[in-house]
């Protein structure tokens, strides 16, 4: 039987059926096909909305990163320095947790230097700015800082998504102690 078409589709629709296919099954899974399956169209209905494979994944880095974002920003409101590193650390790592797949998808947009692709991150990045103004960081330094942060928040959750932490540890006690490490480094800047 074939898909029957779904008139109106939304492009948030698809991209959160897209999200959906990630967070379940890796990004790699996420195809025209599949997509135009798992949303009951035909696959080139998908291009009313974007070009082919690419547009698909441009549309669902940007979609990852501001979802990335919303969770973000309201883990930093009504903290500041230290508890508001921790706050939106700690935020990072449980959306990856959560959606592995989308968050996948922030890192795989075909340009990043697409213009859309950075006015998303940058939303991000100044709000993390904003977070770091506590311990009086400013220009490269502050930008530096957030690349710093960035880099542990990646690393740590590439890593325990891989399976990379195999001791029998308490994995959150030592992603506090990492940041904890990070703010006491930012201080003395």
């Amino acid at each position: 039987m074939s898909p029957r078409p779904k008139v109106g589709l939304e492009l948030i629709e698809i991209l959160e059926a897209g999200a959906e296919i990630a967070d379940q099954k890796g990004i790699q899974d996420v195809t025209l096909a599949n997509l135009a399956k798992k949303l009951g169209i035909r696959p080139p209905s998908l291009y009313n909305h974007f070009d082919g494979l690419g547009g698909l994944r441009k549309e669902l880095a940007i979609y990852g990163i501001e979802r990335l974002y919303e969770v973000l920003a309201p883990a930093a409101i009504g903290v500041s320095g230290d508890e508001a590193v921790m706050m939106i650390s700690k935020a990072y790592v449980n959306f990856v947790r959560k959606h592995p797949g989308i968050y996948e998808a922030t890192l795989m947009a075909p340009d990043m230097e697409d213009e859309e692709v950075q006015i998303a991150g940058s939303k991000i990045v100044e709000l993390t700015v904003r977070v770091l103004q506590a311990y009086k960081l400013e220009g490269d330094t502050a930008l530096h800082a957030v690349r710093g942060l960035r880099s542990i928040l990646h690393g740590f959750s590439s890593l325990e998504k891989s399976g990379g932490f195999k001791m029998a540890l308490d994995l959150d006690e030592s992603f506090e102690m990492i940041i904890q490490a990070y703010i006491n480094g930012i201080r003395y800047q």
